[in-house]
């Protein structure tokens, strides 16, 4: 009895304690629910309402790209990408294998998708797989309750409608990079958009890509779409038209057939550029696709490059057709008049070396005219010595040569006309009075690109005019229907004399239409055409290695070949290059025959 009196004594001292506590923390707990709901309330609800509404963007259509007659070249068509939300990922391990497991992708891959997203945007969509199949949606669509953050995009993807023809001009799309994201300045792109990644694709893509929409949706806790609330409808791309002729494009692409090389056609009387073909092509309809790592690796180390347009980053010596500017120099800085005769026996000697002329019996007397009808190379080394190399490099930066033509195409390269002070600087050498020799007709140092030698035979037959080339024809705006047609845009003249450019033009003229004239294969029924062959020796490769082995067509020379007609009133130049093919006479100068014939014949002449 005494014990449980001592019990209940000890309680009643205790219980103002355990009253004070009870007190103590419901005071705490009011305060904290009133500091969540008065204080935090519009946090927590503006943070409710961000997991509960989103805005996605809407992709628009991207604008159509035709040729200069209507043709289309490129469009869209309906498609459907797996994509992957982080944000709405429950668990990511597992639902990473799951999906690997259904649509038979390595999880390796999935990762490396998902690792290349910024955190900064946890609700854009993350694709993990491109275009995928009725079958694979309608297997994602049964399991996707057990795969939470996982959606099917409906998507338009771009379609190419002539196969790989023109693959370098249009270029192809893709998926925007995290660098190219970081790059953009505004706030017109966003993760997954396509954009242009290479081409007319890349270089108008602000024009094609049109504005993109957006949608406010309503998600359950699986990030699936509930209801929208409300849509800011996409604006489409506008059209553009190239300035290319698909006819004439594939008469080009047909006669290099199988070779590597390039052909360039530009409109004489405005820069547009009628042709641009670049062998071997690459599949833009698959390059549209994103491929995996191995497929690009492949691609990108295929020993024939067939991601490099030649056209433009192309660069190769140009053999005798650069005797066209050494020509002009020597006519223009008077160290060999037109009428000057030497005398060809085959080669020179200057200094301890032997130069050889490609016509091992030589060519005899020779005045200028001859000299370039016939590709006199002794002519041209003795022009040369008069010269020196700088005055030459002036007249080629003069005729375009040594710097990029501006042309609206990504990454062209601007080729090499070198001088004293180039070796001085690349070099640390001084010049050697023979190599200027080599120079003089196009080897040595020089380097080129088709499209500089199409722009450099057209402003000799424009005498001296310089249009700036141009890839597009007009932009047809999407709202209004109305096109825009782009003007010619002069970019100067060249500092020659029209006395100069006439005596070259008969001379071009007579390579093609008179005996003895290495062009003369070129020779048309339908207009007269003036050009200039070129041989390009491949010099580097050949030190040390066997007759045998030079028969092979790698170690062969490139054949070069640049032409115009009708020379009376010109309305197209040409440039052509074919890879090892040998003489340009037999390679190249065919090509541009069915180039110029098939141009005239649809234009009239």
């Amino acid at each position: 009895m005494l014990e449980h009196q001592e019990d209940l004594n000890d309680l009643q001292r205790r219980f103002p304690i355990l009253i004070v506590f009870v007190i103590l923390t419901f005071l705490i707990l009011v305060i904290r629910i009133g500091y969540l709901q008065l204080i935090m309330s519009g946090y927590f609800r503006e943070l409710s309402e961000s997991n509960r509404l989103r805005s996605l963007p809407i992709e628009p259509y991207r604008g159509l790209i035709f040729d200069r007659n209507g043709e289309l070249l490129a469009h869209n068509v309906p498609g459907f990408h797996l994509s992957v939300i982080l944000e709405d990922l429950k668990n990511k391990e597992s639902t990473i294998k799951r999906v690997a497991e259904l649509i038979g992708i390595s999880e390796k891959d999935i990762n490396a998708r998902l690792a290349a997203r910024k955190d900064t945007y946890p609700f854009a969509p993350v694709r993990i797989k491109e275009n995928i199949s009725r079958k694979e949606m309608a297997v994602i669509e049964a399991n996707k309750l057990d795969i939470p953050g996982v959606v099917i995009e409906a998507v338009s993807r771009r379609e190419y409608r002539h196969g790989n023809m023109a693959s370098h001009l249009l270029g192809y799309v893709g998926e925007i990079t995290q660098a190219q994201l970081d790059n953009f300045e505004d706030d017109s792109v966003y993760p997954g958009i396509t954009v242009g990644q290479d081409g007319i694709e890349k270089t108008h893509d602000p024009i094609l890509r049109g504005t993109a929409g957006y949608k406010q949706v309503e998600v359950d806790a699986y990030g699936h779409e509930m209801n929208v609330f409300g849509v800011r409808e996409p604006v489409r791309g506008n059209d553009i038209y190239l300035a290319i002729d698909v006819n004439l494009q594939r008469i080009a692409e047909d006669a290099l057939g199988n070779e590597s090389g390039a052909v360039v056609a530009i409109d004489t009387t405005n820069g547009d550029i009628l042709v641009m073909a670049s062998h071997p092509t690459y599949d833009h309809n698959l390059l549209s696709k994103r491929l995996y790592a191995k497929e690009w690796e492949a691609l990108v180390n295929d020993p024939s490059k067939p991601l490099n347009n030649r056209a433009i980053q192309g660069v190769y010596p140009p053999g005798s057709v650069f005797k066209i500017v050494t020509a002009a120099a020597a006519v223009e800085a008077g160290t060999s008049a037109p009428e000057d005769k030497i005398f060809c026996k085959g080669g020179l000697q200057f200094g301890r070396r032997f130069y050889r002329d490609w016509k091992a019996a030589g060519h005899g007397s020779v005045a200028l005219h001859r000299a370039i009808v016939e590709s006199c190379d002794v002519y041209f080394y003795n022009a040369g010595i008069k010269l020196g190399v700088d005055r030459i490099a002036d007249y080629a930066f003069r005729l375009g040569l040594g710097s990029q033509t501006g042309i609206d195409l990504p990454s062209e390269k601007a080729g090499l006309i070198p001088t004293t002070t180039w070796k001085l600087s690349a070099k640390r050498g001084e010049w050697i009075a023979g190599e200027t020799l080599s120079i003089a007709i196009g080897q040595g140092y020089v380097l080129t690109t088709p499209v500089q030698l199409a722009m450099l035979i057209s402003s000799v037959a424009n005498s001296g005019v310089r249009y700036q080339p141009n890839t597009v024809w007009a932009v047809k705006n999407r709202l209004n229907g109305e096109k825009y047609r782009f003007p010619p845009a002069e970019i100067g003249r060249v500092e020659i004399k029209e006395e100069t450019f006439q005596i070259l033009k008969n001379a071009l003229r007579g390579v093609v239409n008179e005996q003895g004239g290495t062009g003369g294969i070129a020779r048309s029924a339908i207009a007269e055409i003036g050009g200039k062959t070129g041989t390009a020796q491949v010099v580097a490769l050949k030190p040390n290695i066997s007759k045998e082995l030079l028969k092979e067509k790698r170690f062969k020379d490139h054949a070069l070949f640049v032409a115009f007609a009708p020379v009376s009133e010109p309305k197209i130049a040409v440039a052509v290059i074919v890879e090892h093919g040998g003489k340009g006479s037999a390679a190249a100068a065919p090509i541009a025959k069915k180039v110029i014939e098939g141009h005239l014949k649809n234009v009239g002449h």
